[in-house]
């Protein structure tokens, strides 16, 4: 689904020899005179795209010889994905599926709320409330886990939700109800793809987030122009013994995929020359992350550093602060309120269709 989002957002830059993607094996780009065409392949479903018009019709001819297959047009709905498509504007939701989410379970007329999940939420697998529908519960967690492929906003709480399926409880049904009730209020909310050529990223880490385990919360977002196209919000694998080596885990992880992303736009085309920035709000990290010398203290997070470090020399990536309350990350590690909520996704291209 990252690939599809890149593919998407990049086809709005201005400026596209038949061959497969090393960084990603279904994708493949068409050469013919520098005129390029990508095509995506997931299972039966392909999307084409390019800068010279001729050379997709040929393409969608030539497939068409090779394979039994049928011409939908212009792409306006993927893998139940909408998609919106004005001249250099691309703006993808998930709108007619949230509709039905609510339709299943109940919730079309439910009062909205602002925010996805209320602010210092502790949810636990210890919670005594009365137990809920396994199935029904699994299959809630299921469907908003499908639509945060376009709704970064609600990729925390589902995240959380998804910690307590094989026995969860009232508390946490609730929990994801108040997902639903912010869906009603947001259903028209998507990301928003504008013209431009700048990959950059955020990074952000809540230290022992996990109330049962003490595991911290890895957060990332890339953005390419003006919308976001590859995000996450996960638990990280073990406890990490401070912040500073929780930041490092999270930022580990997000430069590995700036530079897988930076690999799959040279694939179609868009070499990036400059350095893709990702930022943080944890000085200490970036200072350790450029700091040659390591001490005693530090020696238990040498490899992770190692990497970013690499990365930093080799001017793949640049490591920027950011002040914590406007780390777009944020939305990714922790629950907020409503006005910095909205502020981060803004920053983040996700907003209503218009």
């Amino acid at each position: 689904m990252t690939t599809i989002r890149v593919v998407l957002a990049a086809s709005t830059h201005c400026g596209w020899t038949r061959r497969r993607s090393k960084s990603e094996a279904n994708l493949y780009v068409l050469c013919e005179h520098e005129k390029r065409v990508i095509v995506v392949l997931y299972v039966g479903d392909l999307v084409i795209t390019g800068d010279h018009e001729d050379n997709i019709v040929k393409t969608r001819e030539w497939l068409s010889q090779e394979f039994d297959m049928t011409d939908l047009g212009l792409l306006h709905y993927y893998l139940g994905i909408e998609v919106w498509q004005k001249s250099y504007h691309i703006f993808i939701s998930q709108e007619r599926y949230a509709r039905e989410l609510l339709s299943t379970f109940g919730m079309t007329e439910s009062n909205p709320v602002v925010t996805p999940m209320e602010v210092n939420t502790k949810l636990s697998i210890n919670d005594s409330s009365e137990k809920v529908d396994n199935k029904l519960y699994r299959k809630l967690v299921g469907s908003l886990i499908f639509l945060c492929n376009t709704r970064p906003d609600i990729s925390y709480g589902v995240g959380v939700l998804s910690r307590f399926s094989n026995n969860p409880r009232k508390m946490h049904w609730q929990a994801g109800i108040r997902i639903l009730k912010y869906l009603k209020g947001t259903l028209t909310f998507g990301v928003s793809y504008t013209r431009g050529d700048i990959l950059s990223g955020y990074c952000d880490s809540n230290w022992a987030g996990d109330i049962h385990t003490r595991k911290s919360v890895t957060g990332y977002g890339f953005l390419f122009g003006s919308g976001i196209i590859s995000w996450v919000s996960k638990k990280q694998k073990t406890v990490a013994l401070s912040s500073t080596k929780a930041e490092y885990k999270a930022a580990c992880v997000a430069a590995c995929e700036a530079v897988w992303l930076r690999r799959i736009l040279t694939d179609i085309g868009i070499p990036l020359t400059e350095s893709t920035t990702l930022n943080c709000d944890s000085q200490s990290y970036i200072a350790m992350a450029k700091n040659p010398v390591f001490h005693a203290r530090t020696k238990h997070i040498e490899i992770q550093c190692h990497y970013v470090r690499e990365q930093i020399e080799e001017e793949t990536i640049y490591m920027g602060y950011y002040p914590i309350e406007d780390n777009h990350a944020n939305i990714f590690t922790k629950a907020l309120g409503s006005a910095q909520m909205n502020k981060h996704l803004r920053g983040l291209g996700v907003c209503p269709r218009t």
